[in-house]
């Protein structure tokens, strides 16, 4: 089977792109090349060829939360969205902390979306998260797990940590850490600074995170393993990193949109769906963010898509689960920032899609011949308002929620194979 998206625009050129049982064949200036016979041929008209996304830092919330989310609504969201592969975390219930529950995530993945997104789920790093023993991680390789973490829930315990990089490097599983000290700021509502202070609400220092980002680097370096650092939201935490980059630690690290948009005034009105976890933290951390991703010290971006339902966000700032949905909204996101000059678009495909696909050894398209034909046409101009009726995840609880956005997927195809 052969495919020509002919007249697409990539990279600001305009290119035709030949696909053949489901792999890139060949990528070429448009009209440089006849279609080959019985080829089928879709006219892109000028819209944006952009390589599938890739991301590595989601909750799907089943089993045990399906009325938050479920595999089918989330992987939706993912194809709607943008997304090729997505890497679920553990916080499920049961944790996926056992080989039957990864199977279970699978298989419901291959009976909703036989076609794609794919679902990579990541491992529990203790049993139950409760951080005192580590879980069995050969059985959840085995089973299909491709990282590990211990999720929101901090590792406190550095041995345990050390023996979690170690038995996960043997297996390839790269741990993926949020850095959080428990004690520090214990029950935080939003970064701790002079807006904590007018609200009168309490808050976590930057040095909460950097604490034990740093703590993890250490251990990278003394083990020469690597080490993910998730959710980066402060500067402090970008400085730790830059310096074990130039020291050559095997450290890789994520943020997330929101991280790069708002800051801790979207608290100001008390509101909880600018409630995330880290918190949202100043200006300053948050023009920081940006240079961290566009110099590539920071790696990947992520959404970090925690679904809550509407009555979980609807209480008081203090009761208000953390968390943001972000699948729907990722590409639209980024793209405002390439249209406002901070990414390129070549920064959002190597965010999204390059370097997550070589850190955690994933499918990625580079539009190389024999790559995966894992990729979307983009309109870059079309403006869309974040509603119930324009995203696909079960909930809602985005501060970007009635905001007009612009940039949305048209079409979608994995291995070839036309999603919608």
């Amino acid at each position: 089977m052969r495919l020509c998206i002919k007249n697409a625009r990539h990279l600001e050129a305009p290119v035709d792109l030949l696909v053949t049982g489901g792999k890139i064949t060949t990528m070429t200036p448009a009209g440089h090349h006849t279609p080959p016979e019985g080829c089928e041929i879709f006219d892109a008209h000028g819209l944006v060829l952009m390589p599938s996304l890739i991301d590595a830092h989601v909750h799907l919330r089943e089993p045990g939360f399906e009325y938050k989310e479920d595999v089918a609504s989330g992987l939706e969201a993912a194809a709607r969205g943008g997304f090729g592969g997505v890497m679920c975390m553990a916080n499920t219930k049961p944790v996926n902390d056992t080989a039957s529950v990864t199977r279970h995530m699978l298989d419901k993945a291959r009976r909703s979306h036989p076609h794609g997104p794919r679902l990579f789920p990541v491992a529990a790093a203790t049993v139950g998260l409760k951080g005192e023993m580590m879980a069995p991680l050969a059985e959840l390789k085995e089973a299909g797990c491709v990282a590990v973490s211990n999720d929101g829930r901090p590792l406190e315990n550095a041995e345990l940590v050390r023996r979690i990089m170690e038995y996960g490097a043997d297996l390839g599983l790269v741990l993926i850490d949020h850095c959080e000290d428990p004690h520090l700021a214990r029950g935080w509502i939003m970064h701790e600074g002079h807006t904590s202070g007018l609200l009168g609400l309490k808050g976590q220092p930057a040095a909460g995170e950097a604490v034990q980002a740093a703590r993890d680097i250490m251990l990278a370096e003394y083990l020469d393993i690597p080490v993910h650092i998730a959710h980066v939201s402060a500067e402090l935490t970008v400085d730790i990193i830059r310096w074990a980059k130039a020291r050559g630690v095997k450290v890789s690290a994520e943020t997330c949109p929101h991280y790069l948009l708002l800051d801790e005034h979207a608290l100001e009105n008390y509101s909880t769906q600018a409630k995330v976890s880290p918190p949202l933290r100043t200006a300053r951390d948050r023009d920081a963010l940006r240079d961290a991703v566009k110099t590539g010290v920071v790696d990947i971006l992520v959404t970090d898509h925690a679904p809550h339902a509407a009555h979980e966000k609807d209480g008081t700032l203090d009761e208000a689960p953390c968390g943001f949905t972000g699948l729907d909204l990722a590409l639209s996101l980024t793209w405002g920032l390439v249209c406002e000059g901070v990414l390129a678009e070549a920064d959002a495909h190597r965010l999204w899609c390059r370097r997550p696909g070589e850190i955690f050894a994933l499918p990625w398209n580079g539009f190389i011949p024999g790559d995966p034909a894992d990729f979307f046409l983009f309109d870059p101009d079309e403006t869309w308002v974040a509603s119930r009726e324009t995203m696909y995840s079960k909930s809602l609880n985005t501060p970007f929620l009635g905001q007009t956005l612009r940039g949305r997927v048209k079409h979608h195809w994995m291995e070839g194979k036309q999603l919608f």
